[in-house]
């Protein structure tokens, strides 16, 4: 069965639906209410976790969900470097994108 061009019309309209209201439920819900303290202390560490928790599992685990250690060594001293460039810096976007100058770089040197 073929896509009209209505379909993709309708296709994209839903998907914008779609991606919308995660954004727009909770702002309309926390918009007319008092977030306490302890919850906006607790939210400053959900950024650094999850992207701590995704950068383990591209270091150290494999598509096969097996630890595979140090092997992959391009990828560690392109951590080791982006750690640095963060802790220096404590910008996340310098950090991504010398992060991934130093995996180019790397990936034609190793």
């Amino acid at each position: 069965m073929e896509m009209t061009t209505m379909d993709h019309f309708l296709l994209i309209i839903l998907s914008a639906f779609v991606a919308y209201l995660p954004r727009f439920i909770p702002l309309r819900i926390f918009a007319s209410r008092e977030i306490p303290e302890w919850f906006n202390e607790w939210m400053k560490y959900v950024p650094v976790s999850l992207f701590s928790a995704l950068v383990f599992k591209d270091l150290f685990i494999n598509s096969r969900f097996q630890f595979v250690g140090v092997d992959n060594v391009t990828k560690l001293i392109a951590a080791v470097i982006v750690f640095a460039i963060a802790y220096r810096t404590r910008s996340m976007g310098l950090s991504v994108v010398l992060g991934l100058c130093a995996i180019m770089l790397l990936s034609l040197v190793l």
